[in-house]
C-alpha cells in the first residue's frame, strides 16, 4: 500500500515538473540578429531576447495560442499585412489554430477593424492553411483557393438542389452564417425567405463564379466580393456557373415568423439561357 502511494506521488510530481518545464519553455528567436544584427543591434536584442525570449516565453500566463490570437488581431486591426503578419499566421497555425478557426477569427475582426483589412489578411491566411487540403481533383483545387472550409455534403437540403453542394457552419453566435459551396452547374430551387417583418438573406461571394436571380429580373453574376441583399418574401435562386465551382457566405437576417419556402427547381431552359 505504501509502495503504491509512493509510486503515485512520484508520478504526480513528475507530471507537475513536466508541466512546469513546458510552461517555462523559452522561445528562441534569431530573426532580429540575422536581419538587423549589424545595422541595429539594440533593436535585434529587444526583438529576439525581450519580445520573444521574455514576453512570448511567459506561456504560464498566456498560452502560445492565446498570444498568437492577440498578435494577429493587433496586426490586422492596424492594417499590417506584410511578412510580419504572414509569420504570425504561420505561428498561429503551429500553435493550434485551425483553418476553420482562423476564418472565423478574421471574419470577427472585420466587423471591428474594417472589411478591406480582413480581405488582405484572408489572402495571406489562405496560403498559410492551404496545405491542409489534400488531393489533386477539382474540388480540392477549389478548396485550396479559399480560406473558408468547404465543409460536408449538404445532405439535409440535397432535395432542394440540382447537383452537389457542401456546407460549413462558420459562426453560430452573434451573426450566424455558413459557407455554401456548389459544384459547377449546381443550383438551388426557387425559394422564398418568408417573414412578417425583417428577415431575408445576405450572400457574399468568396470563391469561383455563380448566379443570383429574382423572379422577373435578369440574373446577376456573383464573384468574390460581390454582396447580394435578398429581401424577405422575394422568390429567387442562386448557384454556380456551368463551368466554375462557386462558394458564398450565407447570412440569415433575423425576422418575425421567418421560414424558408422551397419551390420548383430552376429549369434547364432557364439555367441554359444564362
Amino acid at each position: 500500500m505504501r509502495k503504491t502511494a509512493t509510486t503515485l506521488l512520484m508520478i504526480f510530481v513528475s507530471v507537475l515538473t513536466s508541466n512546469f518545464i513546458m510552461a517555462q519553455q523559452k522561445i528562441v528567436q534569431t530573426a532580429g540578429r540575422q536581419q538587423l544584427g549589424d545595422f541595429a543591434p539594440v533593436f535585434a536584442h529587444l526583438n529576439d531576447d525581450i519580445l520573444f525570449g521574455e514576453v512570448w516565453s511567459r506561456n504560464d500566463l498566456l498560452s502560445l495560442r492565446d498570444r498568437s490570437l492577440v498578435t494577429i488581431t493587433s496586426l490586422i486591426s492596424q492594417g499590417i499585412t506584410d511578412s510580419s503578419l504572414t509569420f504570425h499566421l504561420q505561428e498561429a497555425k503551429n500553435n493550434g489554430i485551425t483553418r476553420t478557426e482562423i476564418s472565423e477569427i478574421i471574419t470577427h475582426i472585420a466587423f471591428y477593424a474594417g472589411w478591406p483589412k480582413a480581405w488582405a489578411a484572408f489572402r495571406l491566411a489562405k496560403d498559410v492553411w492551404n496545405d491542409d487540403i489534400k488531393g489533386d481533383d477539382a474540388k480540392s483545387e477549389f478548396a485550396r483557393s479559399m480560406i473558408f472550409p468547404i465543409g460536408e455534403p449538404n445532405t439535409s437540403y440535397a432535395k432542394y438542389f440540382i447537383g452537389n453542394s457542401y456546407i460549413a457552419t462558420i459562426s453560430d453566435s452573434q451573426i450566424p452564417f455558413a459557407n455554401v459551396t456548389f459544384e459547377p452547374g449546381c443550383r438551388n430551387n426557387w425559394h422564398i425567405h418568408k417573414a412578417d417583418t425583417g428577415g431575408g438573406q445576405m450572400l457574399v461571394g468568396v470563391g469561383g463564379r455563380g448566379w443570383y436571380q429574382e423572379e422577373g429580373k435578369p440574373a446577376v453574376e456573383i464573384l468574390p466580393g460581390t454582396v447580394i441583399h435578398i429581401p424577405a418574401n422575394v422568390k429567387h435562386w442562386h448557384g454556380a456557373a456551368k463551368d466554375s465551382w462557386f462558394a458564398h457566405l450565407a447570412f440569415s437576417i433575423p425576422g418575425e415568423n421567418s421560414e424558408n419556402i422551397w419551390l420548383e427547381p430552376v429549369t434547364e431552359e432557364e439555367y441554359d439561357s444564362l
